[in-house]
Parts: C-alpha cells; structure tokens; sequence
C-alpha cells in the first residue's frame, strides 16, 4: 500500500472516530425543542474537508453511520447524512481556493455559505419527516415556520459557523506543527 493511501486512511479513520465520539460524550448540548445542537458535532468534518474532497465525503459517510448506529432517532442521522453535501461543496471551493482559510473575510463568508447549504440539506430532510407526520408533536405544537425553518434551518446555520470557527482554529495550530502539515501536503498531492 503506498504512504500516501496509509495517510488517507488513517486521517479519515481518526476524523471519523472523532465525529462519531463528539454527539455521543459532548457535555455540551443546546436543546432548544423540538431541534438539540450538539457543539463540535461538525468539526472532523470542517477539517476533513480543509485535507480533500475524498476525505470530506468518508468523514461525513462515516459520522453518518455513527450517528446511526448510536442509537440516534432515524431524523437524525439522516440529517448528519446530509452532511455529505456541505463536505462535497467546502471541500471543492477550499480545493479551488485555499486562500479562504487564512483571510478572516474570505473565510467567514466560506462558512455562511456552507452553512446554508447545510441548513437547506437538513431543512430538507426534516420536512419530509415533518409532512410525513413522523415528528414529535413538540414539532406540530411551534407549527413548520418555528420549529422546521427557525430551529432545524437558521439553528443549523450558526451551529455550522460556529463549528467551522472551532474547526478553523484546530486546524491553525495543527498547521503550525511542521510534521503534521508534512502529512497533510502528502495527502492532498495526490
């Protein structure tokens, strides 16, 4: 197996395992009913897709399925499965222009926009569960405009920048260490 395989699949392990370990022990979760946001939960996949579109798509596939099987209501892992959408887009625009992650405006309009697109992909999915009566009743209670669109859609975007920002920060001090962005550069050379 080449080096540049054994560093892919080891990132991508490592960033999985990070993802799927952040919803399951954070102490840190905001519910606000029917929508509970659970901070970090998006970071191994804001970093996998700073490394390469490849590595975005298995880290957004694998915390998927880690939300699936832990225990997690069907919705919900069918939300983190949207997250393969978000990785695919910030994954090919920081390919494209990996200026964004160090120009501060650049950056935050980055994670506006991917924010968006995460929130519509998961907007998406709660609406179909919505309409499908397959919500709490909590949902029906604050009607689709309070508790689809304000909590699951404007919710998922400041819980995605505030992620990006976390994930923008670790990202930075892994950078300053030589041997890691060594690492890095050998699997984004490919």
């Amino acid at each position: 197996m080449h080096t540049k395989n054994v560093h892919k699949l080891t990132i991508s392990a490592l960033l999985i395992a990070i993802g799927i370990m952040i919803p399951i022990i954070s102490p840190v979760k905001i519910i606000l009913e029917p929508a509970s946001f659970t901070l970090g939960s998006h970071v191994a996949i804001f970093i996998a897709l700073f490394i390469s579109p490849a590595i975005a798509v298995f880290v957004a596939l694998g915390t998927a399925f880690g939300f699936l099987i832990s225990g997690f209501p069907l919705v919900v892992a069918l939300r983190a499965l949207t997250h393969v959408i978000f990785a695919i887009v910030g994954a090919f625009w920081v390919k494209n222009h990996p200026e964004i992650i160090g120009n501060p405006l650049k950056a935050q309009f980055f994670s506006f926009v991917i924010g968006v697109v995460h929130a519509v992909a998961e907007v998406a999915v709660v609406s179909f569960f919505y309409f499908g009566g397959n919500v709490t009743d909590t949902y029906y209670n604050q009607g689709f405009l309070q508790s689809v669109f304000l909590m699951v859609g404007i919710g998922t975007i400041i819980h995605s920048m505030v992620d990006f920002g976390i994930a923008s920060i670790i990202w930075k001090s892994l950078n300053a260490r030589k041997s890691f962005t060594s690492s890095i550069m050998k699997v984004k050379n490919d």
